[in-house]
């Protein structure tokens, strides 16, 4: 048989499974369906001191799964390390060196501060890579939709990931940009800093207070699109991929009431599932570390 009769052979065999689950089951839209509630924070435990709320909901308990996996990960490997290296030390080695080479490499931040910041930019690596890992990991956090185990009245699963959140990537963000203004006004005093946001070679340039209001003037404006660079870029593409995944997986099944379409779509909703854990996760973590190890680098380094 030839390829091209076996691939017609399953093209249809795929069409006359989805003509198929149309006969079997019945046509019913469901127009209340409220996909947008996947992401909806309600509070789990209310907590308000005045105008602070503190309520614990599921982007909370999140935030705590990604921080116990990144301290734990560090204890772990602590406890592990010998001076004969074992299997885990050596795969540790491997995957500090990636780290460090490619993050908080001399083309991103001096061997000086790298020294004295890649703990803080190996644990945002970490953290923010566990964020968006543990986010394509189904829990009992739907409490919409219940189920009921025995006479409890369990929470339904789903996916849902903190870096989805912008509250939170604006918050990892802040923290980065007062580091490494910190750090720039540390090495350079205020004066030395913002004087270091203009290019070299101006005095040398006859019209240079004509062009220094405006130069300066975009490096402040930059300096305020990195905020927006920061945190909506790794904001939406993790809550890009989660709405991927929710319609192909069945958001649109339900909502169109075509049953006959879940054949169809919950495949694509498998190779999005895929290709965020593998690929997404972990680069939006990588381009978040770089760039403020990038960051960290500019702030100390002479001029532009």
């Amino acid at each position: 048989m030839s390829r091209r009769s076996r691939i017609l052979i399953g093209v249809g065999l795929f069409l006359a499974l989805i003509v198929l689950f149309g006969v079997i089951f019945p046509t019913h839209a469901d127009p209340t369906y409220p996909p947008q509630n996947e992401f909806k924070l309600d509070p789990w435990v209310t907590i308000k001191l005045g105008s602070l709320d503190l309520s614990i909901d599921k982007a909370v308990l999140y935030l705590f799964l990604a921080a116990a996996a990144t301290i734990g990960t560090m204890v772990y490997v602590a406890r592990r390390m010998t001076q004969r290296p074992n299997r885990v030390q050596t795969g540790v080695e491997v995957v500090y060196g990636l780290m460090h080479d490619n993050i908080a490499g001399p083309n991103n931040i001096d061997r000086k501060m790298a020294a004295k910041w890649f703990p803080f930019i190996g644990s945002l690596f970490l953290f923010i890579w566990y964020s968006n890992l543990l986010g394509y990991i189904p829990l009992p956090i739907n409490t919409e939709q219940k189920f009921n185990v025995f006479g409890l009245h369990i929470p339904g699963f789903a996916i849902y990931a903190a870096t989805a959140n912008i509250s939170v990537t604006l918050a990892l963000t802040l923290v980065v940009v007062i580091s490494y203004h910190v750090e720039g006004i540390r090495r350079k005093g205020l004066v030395g800093y913002v004087r270091g946001w203009l290019p070299g070679g101006l005095d040398n340039v006859p019209v240079r207070w004509l062009l220094i209001p405006g130069i300066f003037a975009i490096e402040v404006i930059s300096q305020f699109v990195r905020i927006i660079s920061l945190s909506v870029r790794l904001f939406a593409n993790v809550l890009a991929g989660h709405l991927l995944i929710l319609f192909m997986g069945g958001g649109l099944v339900v909502l169109l009431g075509l049953a006959a379409l879940g054949v169809l779509t919950f495949p694509i909703a498998v190779i999005f599932f895929l290709f965020e854990v593998v690929l997404i996760a972990t680069l939006q973590a990588f381009i978040f570390a770089t760039l403020t190890a990038i960051y960290l680098g500019g702030a100390v380094a002479e001029h532009h």
